[in-house]
């Protein structure tokens, strides 16, 4: 680590500590050259897959394109944020789990459909009726019928 202060390329380790409930490492390090104190942060680089999309193209994993497929779906119902945020983070962490580098988009999507299932029926059958391109009131029905023999 370059100092800040001097830019000496050695500075040692003082104190290590765990913070953000043990994600992220804190270090007090001390340049060598001219003695100045500073702080790191460490925490580990999680490389999400890339996603294959239905026409073949790449892309990069987007959070902010699979944040706002949920919240569309989720408009005007009633789940907080922070169930929201605690979805996205098991998408991810269940994405980054497969050990692939890509992943088809129908994955993400059928993350994303388990999701809304458990967060909130009405956002979920929104979400099934455009991504599953229901055609007509039929399949709507049996989408709804569906969800009811599943629920007690």
């Amino acid at each position: 680590m370059h100092c800040p202060f001097c830019g000496a390329v050695d500075t040692k380790v003082i104190d290590s500590r765990l913070v953000s409930e043990g994600n992220h490492v804190r270090r007090r390090r001390e340049c060598i050259t001219c003695e100045e104190r500073f702080t790191t942060y460490e925490s580990a680089e999680l490389v999400m897959p890339r996603i294959i999309k239905q026409n073949g193209i790449r892309e990069p994993f987007n959070e902010d394109k699979l944040l706002a497929g949920l919240n569309k779906a989720l408009e005007k119902r009633p789940v907080s944020i922070e169930s929201v945020e605690e979805a996205v983070n098991r998408i991810k962490a269940n994405l980054r789990s497969t050990g692939e580098r890509e992943i088809p988009s129908r994955t993400v999507g059928e993350q994303v459909t388990k999701e809304l299932r458990e967060l909130d029926e009405v956002a979920y059958v929104r979400f099934a009726s455009v991504y599953r391109s229901f055609k007509d009131l039929a399949e709507f029905r049996a989408e709804i019928d569906k969800l009811s023999k599943d629920t007690p």
